[in-house]
């Protein structure tokens, strides 16, 4: 017989915040003509990049650097803050889950927006937290709701994305500001900012600041979600503190190279970012020629208002996965009123702006 689980792995649902799209695709017995639905950059990572990984494969039999010295430093010069400021880890995925073993012991509160982020969540709810949801406020995370409930409750951390996932809305660095100087004592703000490459203005760095962290990555704006490389920008103390706890050789050597040369390609990456901007235009454009509203977005994907209710956005989403087109929605009403659609390359937004009507016209039958 197997070893029996613990209390609480055993309490636990056998799900995964995402199913990806390649078990869709198994699961469908065929792949997708595009892939909008993870957002990913289809841009891919710089030619710099892509050069350092191939040369860093011939040492893969080498572990990767314990402390990514190179990388942090590098970070370190390109933020203007010391690398006691920086940690490098495995996505920010990984860092998460790391922040809430250091910071959360089992019946400690933890508060978040009710359909955010879901990672977060099953980190909390693994460590034996308890999520305390408010819920968006104009489809935007509401900080005035987060300070509230974490006041009430005594938490100990909360999460805010900016911009925002699902519906990729922002808050201008006078919020974030102001949510700090109010934040309750004994609280972290966990500030993930995976989207900033995208977003107009993000809050100005105050590296040492004990009540927040700041978490980024690579995948997004980088390209190279497939590494696994992120990193987070925090007071000193708190940076230390993840040694006790994180994997201390869970970012390979590959990963590291890649993401050193492509954090030196700030050129590649302004191309990108106004690649990104033409794009969302352009999902705009599509979504109003057949009567759909778009959420304002600072991400590298717009959340479309489908016009009815989550059933019918499903719908929508199901009958575009039906025509090869990837795309998600959001989990938590009223949000889930929309699908959401990462920006892809123009051949790609010509097959989804093709895809749409169909699958709308599929939607209304269904729905009666």
């Amino acid at each position: 017989m197997a070893p029996p689980l613990t209390a609480l792995v055993d309490s636990l649902p056998a799900t995964v915040p995402f199913v990806g799209p390649e078990a869709q695709e198994r699961a469908r017995g065929r792949g997708f003509s595009v892939r909008l639905g993870a957002n990913e950059s289809v841009f891919g990572p710089s030619p710099h990049a892509l050069r350092a990984m191939a040369e860093a494969a011939a040492d893969a039999w080498q572990y990767g650097d314990p402390e990514c010295h190179d990388l942090r430093t590098a970070l370190a010069d390109h933020l203007c803050v010391g690398p006691e400021n920086v940690l490098v880890g495995e996505g920010i995925d990984g860092i998460l889950g790391n922040l809430v073993r250091m910071l959360i012991a089992p019946g400690d509160r933890v508060v978040t927006s009710a359909g955010a982020y879901p990672t977060f969540n099953y980190h909390v709810v693994g460590f034996c937290g308890v999520l305390e949801m408010v819920p968006y406020r104009d489809d935007h995370e509401d900080p005035e709701a987060l300070l509230t409930r974490a006041a009430e409750t005594g938490a100990r951390l909360i999460y805010l994305a900016n911009p925002d996932n699902p519906m990729g809305t922002f808050h201008g660095p006078e919020v974030i500001t102001d949510m700090l100087n109010r934040l309750p004592e004994g609280c972290l703000l966990a500030l993930d900012e995976a989207y900033g490459e995208f977003a107009h203005r993000l809050p100005p760095l105050q590296a040492d600041d004990p009540r927040v962290l700041r978490l980024r990555t690579f995948s997004k704006g980088y390209g190279l979600a497939g590494a696994r490389v992120g990193y987070a920008i925090g007071a000193p103390e708190l940076i230390d503190a993840f040694n006790r706890v994180r994997n201390h050789f869970g970012v390979g050597r590959i990963s590291q190279a890649g993401a050193l040369a492509a954090l030196q390609d700030q050129r590649y990456i302004r191309a990108v970012v106004d690649e990104v901007t033409r794009g969302r235009e352009r999902i705009v454009q599509i979504a109003a020629d057949q009567g759909l509203t778009a959420v304002p977005s600072a991400a590298n994907f717009v959340a479309l208002d489908c016009g009815h209710d989550g059933g019918y956005a499903r719908a929508v989403m199901q009958a575009l996965r039906a025509r090869d087109c990837f795309v998600r929605m959001p989990f938590v009403a009223p949000q889930d009123r929309c699908i959401r659609v990462t920006v892809g390359k123009p051949a790609d937004l010509e097959f989804f702006g093709l895809q749409l009507p169909l699958a709308l016209d599929a939607a209304s039958e269904a729905s009666g």
